[in-house]
């Protein structure tokens, strides 16, 4: 086969980033439905791992209970042997991983020797202050689940939801403006490291996370049709 050819049936490769509440989920959900694209999530794949109990879930389970940091290495494993089970004809989206400069180089190496490669580094660029009054401001129908938000949407007669009839709303608990600023600052800190060494190597593509879901989505297909 040759290299072009090979390139025509490599799926696209991408790390999608973005703090809790960009939409982060959503866009890869509509990749993985749309595209049949493989989302690979290292706190899910640890976390099935434990679940089952495999030789690899309960040293995870010892590492993470000790409050100890999964090995490097190890984690590249893990990851290879789930690739090792993806056609090369589905792209993947590396979800939390990775996080250091020796993830990044773990990736590549994992990459290489299955004959693909990272084409774009995805971040979903929000508004911080924006992004407080979006989380913090959503609240849902306790009976229907119909979604709400203090300034955008309120239901059309004040405290009855437009959908059900139902008087009853809750909120998350963790939506509040000290918990969402807390995780800005973490995922400040965790992706730090890692787009200099993207940009440099020209992969990092920015998407307006505060636009219309529909639009980033449109924005994401955009820069993935070029691949």
């Amino acid at each position: 086969m040759s290299s072009a050819e090979g390139a025509s049936v490599t799926g696209t490769n991408i790390i999608l980033l973005g703090p809790p509440g960009a939409g982060k989920g959503t866009q890869a959900t509509r990749l993985v439905d749309e595209r049949g694209m493989v989302q690979l999530s290292t706190g899910d794949i640890l976390r099935a791992a434990v679940k089952a109990g495999t030789p690899v879930g309960q040293m995870a389970d010892e590492i993470m209970k000790a409050g100890k940091l999964f090995p490097d290495e190890l984690m590249a494993e893990i990851l290879g042997e789930h690739l090792d089970g993806i056609p090369l004809s589905s792209g993947v989206i590396f979800d939390g991983y990775p996080r250091t400069e020796r993830q990044a180089e773990l990736l590549d190496e994992l990459l290489a020797n299955r004959n693909r490669k990272l084409d774009y580094v995805i971040e979903l660029v929000v508004d911080e202050d924006a992004l407080v009054d979006r989380i913090t401001g959503r609240f849902t129908c306790a009976t229907c689940g119909e979604g709400y938000h203090d300034r955008n949407k309120q239901p059309k007669v004040a405290g009855v939801c437009d959908r059900c009839g139902s008087t009853e709303f809750k909120r998350r608990p963790d939506d509040t403006e000290e918990t969402v600023r807390t995780r800005m600052g973490e995922y400040r800190a965790k992706t730090a490291p890692i787009l200099p060494i993207y940009a440099a190597r020209g992969l990092v593509r920015q998407v307006d996370g505060m636009a219309d879901m529909t639009d980033v989505g449109g924005a994401i297909a955009a820069i993935l049709d070029k691949a």
